[in-house]
């Protein structure tokens, strides 16, 4: 079977692994202590290029839980896109507090500053729950990506509101090389706080909580230890972050990776004749006859994403370790079940490049 279910079923990138070899003898303190996790943290903290907090943490609902826990009073919410990964992958985490989602739908997943008066429009009162944030996701759950203009201005209109800005950033490195950009763009266009994807860019686990708004940084250790965050081995994580950040662009690179490969099997489902919504990073969504997405999921594996009138619309996700031979196995998968499908041909696609994405594990 071909996975092309998600970006974080490889291990870790054998660069990390190496390093955690290299990392594993002798005692260090613990808790994000080390000598790793403190180099870690002031690698991230110099690419962020502004005064700022840093803390390592597992997984990414972990984190977003940790992070809305910390920074929601008991009366407050968070507003979200509909499609928002805490209101539908996080198994009620952020309710389980007793904070609400105000849910915001929005077919391309972004948020807008319309968007955003409709919410508080609707919590106007002591007698709703009164919205003191923004929770985005860069990219989005449904592939978008949010150009540093767009960011700038819902940041700014937040915060004349009174809200602040917190980014899911599971996938922050395909964003960022979308746009050409580093994280100190996320900084500079007014985001209070957001975390730094390891789990599904190159990492065995890890993401990196960075806090830029000086009020959402209180106490934020005492809420890592209640959520279980904290942990006793933090080596662990400050060796990745730590390797990840240590001058070669090896997170950047690997961004980049997942999206040069996913814009392969773009180019090769449109010469199939089933043109994909723009993979704007490593995200692709394409709509197949019912019959062809029956006969794929004998091959590949994928996330069915809507049922429509006229098919099945699925999720291929390209990671780091993604490389060429694996999407041309893909497009001809999908050569073969629409044509099984319609039983005639597909027209011949544009799969068989030289040169392009660099082989998984490459480092380049």
């Amino acid at each position: 079977m071909l996975m092309f279910l998600d970006d974080y079923s490889e291990g870790a990138h054998p660069a990390l692994l190496e390093a955690l070899v290299a990392g594993n003898g002798g005692q260090e303190l613990g808790y994000g202590k080390d000598q790793y996790s403190r180099l870690a943290t002031a690698r991230i903290a110099a690419q962020v290029g502004r005064d700022c907090e840093v803390h390592l943490l597992v997984g990414g609902t972990q984190t977003n839980l940790t992070c809305l826990g910390a920074f929601l009073r008991s009366h407050e919410g968070v507003i979200a896109a509909q499609t928002a990964h805490i209101n539908v992958h996080e198994t009620g985490a952020i309710e389980a507090t007793g904070h609400r989602i105000v849910q915001i739908p929005t077919p391309t997943g972004k948020l807008d500053p319309g968007l955003v008066d409709q919410a508080l429009a609707q919590h106007e009162d002591e007698h709703s729950v009164r919205p003191a944030g923004i929770f985005l996701a860069q990219a989005t759950e449904v592939g978008g990506v949010y150009t540093g203009e767009e960011l700038g201005a819902l940041c700014a209109h937040a915060h004349a509101r009174g809200l602040w800005v917190y980014v899911d950033g599971a996938r922050l490195a395909p964003a960022l090389a979308a746009l050409g950009a580093r994280l100190d763009l996320v900084v500079a266009c007014g985001v209070d706080a957001f975390f730094v994807g390891g789990t599904k860019n190159g990492a065995l686990c890890g993401e990196a909580v960075v806090l830029v708004n000086d009020g959402l940084r209180r106490d934020f250790r005492y809420h890592m230890k209640q959520r279980g965050a904290l942990l006793a081995k933090g080596r662990l994580l400050g060796i990745q972050f730590a390797r990840l950040f240590d001058g070669d662009d090896l997170w950047y690179r690997l961004g980049a990776q997942a999206n040069a490969a996913a814009a392969r099997l773009a180019r090769g489902l449109s010469g199939c004749g089933v043109p994909p919504r723009a993979a704007e990073a490593n995200q692709v969504f394409v709509e197949l006859p019912d019959d062809a997405a029956t006969r794929l999921a004998t091959a590949v594996r994928f996330h069915v994403w809507s049922h429509g009138e006229r098919g099945t619309v699925i999720r291929l996700v390209c990671s780091w370790a993604t490389d060429e031979a694996t999407v041309d196995r893909l497009i001809d998968e999908v050569r073969g079940a629409l044509a099984a499908s319609t039983g005639t041909a597909t027209p011949p696609g544009e799969v068989r490049e030289t040169g392009g994405t660099a082989r998984a594990g490459s480092g380049a």
